[in-house]
């Protein structure tokens, strides 16, 4: 018998309508666009307007990803919602998500992995398609970052945005289709690294907790930052290796949108050419959840991809967490 795989079968995305400059933050901070751009490499993101929670980002990224397909959202089995900015602590945004699409028939969880928190749902929801039990899943990357980033914090501020991606995973059996390869990680001794220290039960919500500005993204940029480069690297190169793919056989890099220079040293690395690679941290900066499946819609729509292309999808995040897949390109060009 041929082997069940999880296959990508629809893609969508969304950001907000309101662009933040590296202008707009240099009148309210002490910074510049020149000095954003060559530390990041990002000119602008896009912030979620008052009314707009993530379950709205997340319904208007699965909207764009079932239009003009043959499904709909009764059809849907579950619904993964991978965010560190749910709605709220509960219930659980995938259920907020649930009644808005109408997916009367469809059961569905929050998984929080951070940044790796899109390829962690892409894993777990393989799972539940290759076991037979589930036929159509949807996984959504988003993020709300405005909501917990200090904007009086150049460090962070400035290299955050909000978006939602999501897919629509199905059961596939044919060559080469699907999520072929996948590796995943963590190592908790980097959580003092990239946290945000209150507003769990370790440290509930006070007045102290929010007069010392606690329930913001707190980060060791460098730290981070070393992390990031030596695992991105290994984990592309482990699993190529492990596939026998090379990298000139690679149709689409899609590494996690944390900073230009983290791509660029993993693109050097693996020898990779910069049309083999996707980026959109320049216009929504670093989206979370959100970077990886709002690079595949992009890529999708623009015709970068045809069927049985080789995708690896690569992130770094939070924890510190880590995770690649590779992906056998499921779809036609629009």
């Amino acid at each position: 018998m041929s082997e069940i795989r999880a296959n990508i079968t629809a893609v969508g995305m969304y950001v907000p309508e309101k662009r933040v400059t590296n202008h707009d933050l240099s009148r309210v901070l002490d910074t510049s666009d020149a000095w954003i751009r060559s530390r990041t490499g990002i000119s602008e993101r896009r912030i979620a307007g008052k009314d707009q929670a993530n379950s709205d980002l997340s319904v208007r990224a699965i909207q764009d990803a079932l239009e003009g397909t043959p499904h709909r959202p009764e059809d849907i089995d579950l619904i993964i919602v991978t965010t560190v900015t749910p709605d709220m602590m509960f219930p659980s945004t995938a259920c907020r998500i649930q009644e808005k699409i109408g997916a009367a028939n469809a059961w569905g969880f929050d998984l929080s992995g951070a940044c790796s928190g899109f390829l962690f749902g892409l894993s777990t929801a393989a799972q539940f398609i290759r076991t037979g039990t589930h036929k159509k899943v949807l996984v959504v990357g988003t993020d709300v970052m405005s909501s917990i980033i200090d904007f009086e914090d150049r460090a962070t501020c400035v290299l955050f945005g909000d978006g939602a991606g999501a897919v629509l995973l199905e059961p596939t059996e044919e060559e080469e289709v699907g999520i072929l390869d996948s590796t995943l990680g963590c190592d908790g001794s980097g959580g003092k690294f990239l946290f945000m220290p209150a507003g769990g039960s370790h440290r509930p919500a006070s007045h102290e907790t929010v007069d010392k500005r606690m329930h913001y993204v707190h980060q060791d940029g460098r730290n981070v930052f070393k992390f990031a480069v030596r695992v991105m690297c290994d984990t592309s190169v482990g699993l190529l290796q492990r596939n026998g793919i090379p990298t000139d056989q690679l149709s689409l890099f899609v590494p996690h949108q944390a900073n230009m220079r983290i791509i660029k040293s993993s693109m050097s690395r693996l020898k990779l050419a910069e049309d083999q690679v996707a980026v959109n941290i320049d216009r929504y900066a670093n989206t979370t959840a959100a970077t990886i499946p709002t690079c595949l819609a992009e890529a999708h729509r623009q015709g970068r991809l045809k069927k049985r292309d080789k995708v690896l999808m690569v992130s770094f995040g939070a924890g510190f967490t880590w995770g690649g897949i590779l992906l056998g390109w499921g779809m036609d060009p629009p």
